[in-house]
């Protein structure tokens, strides 16, 4: 597939050519990369790494080795508005081709159960991926995203709006007096018992979410319809017995 259109948004012709191989195979290793692009392995490292800044790339760890994979490719229009590529002609070509590439990002799904995304960029991916779906369910949220990127939860809110999906949010108890109930479906307060930890849980569809809010940021997740219910029906529980307003 050509996607010399992501020259356009940013991409160098290296990053292009990593991003148009994983998309091709899936989930692969840096092994298999060198192969298909034929490039240094140094610099097909640095290359991943600053798709994954981007939040274009994510990867797994099994058995010790790292295995990349591309996002959902919906991200990349997420990526030029964030940038402020205020280009509708290249907006305009890049959606012509996303569904050709969801189509294979589809197709190479079920190679993967689990991916860690990393950095601001990681948590935004993470973070588009859930308006895919119609409600989203957290537990322990700190208003980290709002607060550290405002004019990203801006946009994004407006968008989960848009698309009429629900966020429903146990907070952590120290945020009753800064939390508007009106940016969000529905929200409660945990007991004080659970503050302290810089560890937001997030279920959506079959996905479950542990995003890690410090120093270093990162999203772990984990795809698991078994999984998911429980968190639902933990989120439950917690909303019904535990969870003031």
């Amino acid at each position: 597939m050509q996607l010399d259109v992501l020259r356009k948004v940013g991409l160098s012709e290296g990053e292009i050519k990593v991003y148009t191989s994983l998309l091709e195979i899936g989930v692969t290793s840096i092994n298999k990369i060198h192969e298909k692009v034929g490039m240094d392995r140094r610099n097909i490292y640095d290359i991943l790494n600053k798709l994954i800044e981007k939040g274009l790339v994510s990867y797994i760890e099994e058995n010790d080795k790292r295995m990349f994979h591309v996002s959902n490719p919906n991200r990349i229009l997420s990526y030029i508005e964030e940038k402020k590529i205020n280009l509708e002609e290249i907006k305009k070509e890049v959606s012509q081709i996303i569904p050709s590439m969801q189509q294979i990002f589809e197709s190479k799904k079920q190679d993967f159960y689990a991916e860690t995304y990393k950095g601001s960029e990681g948590i935004k991916a993470v973070w588009d991926d859930m308006l895919n779906y119609k409600v989203i369910y957290w537990i322990g949220s700190g208003m980290y995203v709002p607060d550290k990127f405002p004019a990203f939860f801006k946009d994004w809110n407006k968008r989960r709006i848009e698309r009429k999906v629900e966020s429903h949010h146990l907070f952590r108890y120290e945020k009753r007096k800064e939390v508007s109930k009106k940016m969000f479906t529905s929200a409660k307060f945990l007991p004080q018992e659970f503050s302290g930890s810089p560890t937001v849980t997030v279920t959506y569809g079959d996905k479950v979410v542990n995003f890690l809010f410090g120093e270093n940021l990162f999203a772990f997740v984990i795809e698991s319809k078994e999984l998911a219910e429980n968190y639902r029906k933990y989120h439950k529980f917690l909303w019904d017995k535990v969870a003031k307003d």
